[in-house]
């Protein structure tokens, strides 16, 4: 017997009106005590049936609807009735009503309020007295915790190690990144309503909210995962979420050499450049794995560096254990208390720091950034948003414009040329892997313009293969860039094999 039988078997035993039966021959819009049964005499092969005469009624005739008799083939070509769902959807209202408040009782530990849910959902369930297998009651009560304590129907594209990005378009349309790739995902929400429950339990537990007065909010998941959500009326088609998760073991170096991200002669250089307290700004479009990159250059760090993270939502994995993570605030309903990057750069400067990681450089805060790196404080490590090494300079003249302070061009190129040493550029290729296409060192100013050298470069020659994949490499230009003077003077060494010999290669612009 299927589950939707049992199910409709076990309503009918409580009385439920909804498992009624339905009289033979169909409903008719005229009740049973009123109008008779009408129903045509059986034919026998090759006889031709006789209309259907209409009873009259006290000079009226009532407007039959006769509907044909469901036979068994009928049932089956009928669609099925999705009875876990309406199961689902009873012991989800019952749970809610018994537990209440307790569901986010900041007494209670994660595993704690696991335990207790689980508990309540299996009396919720019994009491329900609807025979289940172990495989239905399991998923039943599995789905309906993610529900009430995780995130629902995204939990197990959370728990999917494979995934990368969740984004979800409203409550019917959820797609997925795997390796590279987009594709769209079964999982789906039962409503709006339950798309903005998990939202608003996504952003309260980082101190954040989301209303009509709020309609977008950035906030993380408790493994540092990147949330971005946007509810009506700004999302026109339902409210929008976007995950970018992170692995729970950060990876390494090793790991995007494995990928095909870097080369080691690439790895063995910026390696050097951490080591020596270069200025590194890593640089890419969205989704480039900027924060990654970021994350493995900052392990290069000595450990015994006071480092100063400042980020808008906490992604950063250092695994030193003398590091200081800020996050900025935003302003409460009333439009104050807000904490901005920039008030975090400057304040860090007071926090005697070896080391300043900032997330991304996206507004004012650039200008102090770059001073910070001008005035002692090497080593400092930042991401922006560019298509290439030049559009990074570019980009970093915009935003320091936007200190509101009325510096002249030069000056303000003078000091990226001054604070800046290498730039490290991220492209997503077409094929949807990621690799740094370019790592370039800032040698200074020519006139007005602020000059570049490249030191790696992708190799767009060797195509791609049957399937799609780009063939090419980083490769060595074959230029020695000027910094690794200072390794010299540090006792840094270098094998000689990281410069190589100069190939042909098209810089990626």
């Amino acid at each position: 017997m299927s589950l939707s039988e049992r199910l409709d078997a076990a309503r009918a035993q409580k009385g439920d009106p909804g498992s009624r039966p339905v009289p033979e021959g169909g409903d008719r819009s005229v009740p049973a005590a009123v109008a008779p049964q009408v129903s045509p005499p059986a034919a026998t092969p090759g006889e031709r049936t006789a209309p259907l005469e209409r009873t009259t009624f006290h000079g009226h005739t009532p407007n039959l609807t006769v509907k044909p008799k469901l036979t068994p083939a009928h049932v089956a070509a009928a669609p099925p009735i999705d009875a876990l769902a309406k199961l689902k959807d009873r012991a989800n209202t019952a749970l809610f009503e018994r537990m209440g408040a307790r569901l986010n009782d900041p007494n209670l530990t994660q595993d704690q309020l696991h335990a207790l849910v689980h508990s309540e959902l299996n009396r919720v369930v019994d009491e329900e007295k609807v025979p289940l297998t172990k495989g239905e009651r399991r998923r039943l009560v599995d789905e309906l915790q993610d529900d009430a304590t995780g995130h629902g129907p995204l939990q197990r594209l959370l728990d999917d190690p494979t995934i990368t990005e969740i984004m979800v378009n409203g409550p019917d349309n959820v797609y997925v990144e795997q390796a590279g790739k987009l594709t769209r995902s079964s999982a789906h929400f039962t409503s709006e309503e339950q798309l903005r429950r998990i939202i608003e339990r996504i952003v309260s537990r980082v101190g954040r909210r989301i209303d009509e007065s709020s309609p977008l909010v950035d906030a993380r998941l408790a493994d540092g995962s990147r949330v971005n959500a946007v509810i009506p009326p700004l999302a026109f088609s339902g409210s929008s979420l976007t995950i970018r998760k992170f692995s729970k073991d950060p990876f390494q170096v090793d790991d995007l050499i494995s990928f095909g991200t870097m080369s080691p002669e690439m790895a063995e250089l910026l390696h050097a450049c951490v080591e020596a307290r270069l200025n590194i700004i890593v640089s890419g479009g969205t989704g480039t794995g900027k924060t990654t990159l970021l994350n493995v250059l900052s392990s290069f760090i000595p450990e015994g560096d006071r480092i100063i993270t400042i980020e808008d939502a906490a992604e950063l994995q250092l695994q030193q254990e003398h590091v200081v993570r800020l996050e900025s605030r935003p302003p409460n309903i009333e439009g104050k208390g807000e904490i901005s990057i920039r008030e975090l750069v400057r304040n860090s400067l007071r926090m005697r720091p070896d080391r300043i990681v900032v997330g991304e450089v996206r507004g004012g805060e650039s200008l102090d950034m770059l001073q910070a790196m001008n005035t002692g404080h090497d080593g400092s490590l930042s991401t922006v948003h560019a298509n290439s090494p030049r559009d990074a300079i570019a980009r970093l003249e915009t935003l320091v414009l936007m200190a509101g302070m009325d510096l002249p061009l030069r000056a303000i190129r003078e000091q990226i040329a001054s604070a800046v040493d290498v730039i490290v550029q991220l492209t997503r290729m077409r094929d949807g892997t990621r690799r740094v296409t370019a790592v370039t060192e800032v040698q200074g100013m020519e006139g007005q313009i602020v000059t570049l050298q490249d030191a790696f470069l992708f190799d767009y020659s060797a195509g791609v293969d049957a399937s799609g994949h780009f063939l090419g490499k980083s490769r060595p230009t074959g230029v020695r860039p000027r910094f690794t003077d200072r390794f010299t003077e540090l006792g840094i060494t270098i094998s000689p094999r990281v410069f190589g010999v100069p190939t042909t290669a098209r810089p990626a612009r």
